[in-house]
C-alpha cells in the first residue's frame, strides 16, 4: 500500500473517531443547549462527516485492489470538503452569534458541498475510464 494511501486511511479513521465522539455530544450534551435548528445542522454536519469518511476509507480500499488507477485528487477533495461542510456547519452552530461569523462562514459551506461533489465526480469518471480500459 503507497503510503499516501495509509494518511488517506489515517485521515478516514480520525473522521470516523471524531464523528462518534460529536455525534455523542451532540446526542447527549448538546441537546438542551441548541434550539432544535440549530441541533438538526449539527446532526447534518455530523452524518455528512461520517458518509465521507466511511466513503474515503472504501475508495482507499478500491483504489488498493486496483478498480481505480488513482484516486489521490479524489481522496483530497473529499477530505477538504469534509472539513469545509461539516467544519464550517459545526462552527456556526456553536460559535455565538455575536461574533458575526456567520457572514465569515456561511460561503464555506457550499464550497464544501461542491468539493464533496466534484470527489464523487471524478470517482464515477475514475470507474468508468478503468471500465472501457478493462474491456479492450
Amino acid at each position: 500500500m503507497h503510503k499516501v494511501q495509509k494518511t488517506f486511511l489515517a485521515v478516514a479513521a480520525l473522521f470516523l473517531a471524531s464523528g462518534v465522539i460529536f455525534g455523542a455530544l451532540g446526542a447527549h450534551a448538546l441537546e438542551e443547549v441548541l434550539t432544535p435548528d440549530r441541533l438538526e445542522s449539527y446532526q447534518t454536519a455530523v452524518r455528512y462527516q461520517m458518509w465521507m469518511a466511511t466513503g474515503l476509507f472504501m475508495l482507499q480500499l478500491a483504489w488498493r485492489q486496483g478498480a481505480l488507477n488513482d484516486a489521490r485528487l479524489a481522496s483530497l477533495l473529499l477530505i477538504l470538503g469534509t472539513i469545509f461542510f461539516s467544519g464550517s456547519i459545526y462552527l456556526l452552530v456553536l460559535l455565538p452569534q455575536e461574533l458575526g461569523i456567520r457572514s465569515l462562514l456561511g460561503p464555506v459551506t457550499p464550497l464544501g458541498g461542491v468539493l464533496l461533489v466534484a470527489a464523487w465526480t471524478l470517482v464515477f469518471i475514475g470507474v468508468l475510464r478503468r471500465r472501457a480500459n478493462d474491456s479492450q
